[in-house]
């Protein structure tokens, strides 16, 4: 479905503390652990998937 070569950059802009296990686990799982830290991620529905389940923890930075 998605073409070879395609990703998305997440910048981290919420703090996980405070919040539920899972959500402090997807944020690991996305490569961030700190504020402002950025991670560039192939465009996967897993990802996403993941994405969604913290949106109000991260930002796409860019979806190129």
């Amino acid at each position: 479905m998605t073409q070879q070569g395609k990703t998305v950059t997440v910048e981290q802009i919420g703090s996980p503390i405070r919040r539920i296990a899972t959500q402090r686990q997807t944020l690991i799982g996305l490569g961030l652990n700190k504020i402002s830290r950025r991670s560039t991620l192939p465009d996967t529905p897993a990802t996403r998937g993941m994405i969604e389940r913290v949106k109000h923890l991260v930002r796409v930075v860019d979806g190129e």
